[in-house]
């Protein structure tokens, strides 16, 4: 039994370090609090409330309209895991059906719903991709990236003159006399 407890511990360590990897790769907490905005609001205008023998219900007339904005809550929650590249889209869309559901859902689900889809779709929008982690003996190789890599300064291009990137002034210009066909002013 004392030679499989470190195996368990060991498996059950690297799933736990796998997860951490994985939420570190997109906007998880604003994908979890999105995907939970959506419950409320859903729930609440088909919920009956007891109270003795007195039955209230919460329902309204657009019923409808809260399952449609609980359920894109939820998709939306869940494009944010699973499509961090369109977080923005995502996190913006979270932010506007949570306004929307103060109108349509019982001021969005008694404010729950509301305030978990607004704080949730900001976190969307405002996280942004993780940087490659330095190398423990400080060169500037990774050890392993967390989070997806975006260039941010791509290399250049590779050709000759006339790339028409604006750097080189032979963009556009004739091969007899060099000149582009415009007339200098002076």
């Amino acid at each position: 039994m004392s030679a499989e407890r470190p195996q368990l511990n060991e498996t059950l360590g690297r799933k736990r370090q796998d997860f951490r990897e994985w939420r570190g790769q997109r906007p998880f907490w604003g994908g979890l609090l999105t995907l939970l905005a959506g419950a409320p609001i859903m729930y609440i205008p088909y919920a009956n409330l007891t109270i003795g023998s007195l039955t209230v219900r919460m329902a309204t007339t657009a019923g409808a309209g809260s399952l449609i904005i609980g359920v894109l809550l939820v998709v939306l929650g869940l494009t944010m895991w699973f499509q961090p590249v369109s977080r923005v889209f995502a996190g913006v869309a979270a932010i506007l059906l949570s306004l929307v559901s103060l109108v349509v859902s019982n001021f969005g689900a008694f404010l729950i719903g509301f305030l978990l889809g607004l704080i949730g779709g900001a976190l969307g929008v405002s996280w942004a991709p993780g940087k490659p982690a330095q190398g423990e003996d400080g060169s500037d190789e990774p050890d392993r990236v967390v989070g997806p890599v975006v260039a941010t300064n791509p290399a250049p291009a590779v050709g000759g003159p006339g790339l028409g990137n604006g750097l080189d002034n032979l963009s556009g210009t004739s091969p007899t006399n060099g000149r582009n066909g415009r007339h200098r002013a002076g």
